[in-house]
């Protein structure tokens, strides 16, 4: 079983927020296997899914992002799936708006709901996708993730969000390894390099198909 898990605030007045991406891309992963997220256990909308004999259950943790660890910490636990099998997908101001990356593993980078499931289940050991939103050039960083995109970006979003779910879905169809390479670009591809081939986290250039 694999558990795929999309970080954000519940309620309409988060739902168009930067700091929702996550569960936008849940939504896309739910629109195309046709499974409505209407179900709920452990704190948490859900559905679940069976592709190429592996069961996979999308979450939607209903505690805040400061709580998500709360909500993921039962999922593990009550499914026995062990952490390299959970994939935790959410917004990154470090990155520039419209990058995907993947990592097998690494710190929260200032990410509070990354930051909260990591010390709820005592370990950073488990792949992610992270979605670029960038930072703002003025004002509050707080502010901005809680607002929605401007007008440029969401031209921008659908092809975003559609490619944040294909991560996902190379995570799990073919493993980590697998779609950092896909995803993750070295600076070099410029120049003729390799895309990245290790599970550490890499710096890239704009993740491409």
């Amino acid at each position: 079983m694999w558990l795929i898990v999309g970080l954000g605030n519940p309620g309409p007045e988060y739902a168009r927020s930067r700091h929702n991406v996550g569960f936008v891309v849940l939504d896309e992963l739910a629109l195309r296997w046709n499974r409505p997220m209407t179900r709920r256990h452990w704190e948490s909308l859900y559905a679940e899914e069976t592709r190429r004999d592996k069961t996979i259950a999308l979450i939607k943790p209903l505690s805040f992002m400061n709580e998500s660890g709360r909500p993921v910490k039962a999922w593990l636990e009550g499914t026995s799936v062990p952490p390299e099998r959970l994939v935790v997908i959410h917004d990154d101001l470090d990155l520039a708006f419209g990058r995907i990356k993947v990592v097998a593993k690494g710190g929260h980078g200032g990410h509070r709901g990354v930051r909260f499931i990591q010390e709820a289940i005592e370990t950073v050991g488990f792949p992610r996708v992270r979605v670029g939103i960038g930072r703002p050039d003025t004002g509050d960083e707080v502010t901005f993730v809680l607002n929605p995109f401007d007008e440029a970006e969401a031209r921008l979003l659908p092809d975003l969000i559609s490619r944040a779910a294909d991560a996902a879905e190379e995570i799990v169809e073919r493993g980590v390894a697998s779609a950092m390479n896909r995803f993750n670009v070295w600076e070099q591809c410029r120049a003729g390099g390799e895309p990245a081939e290790s599970t550490e986290e890499v710096d890239g250039c704009q993740s491409t198909k």
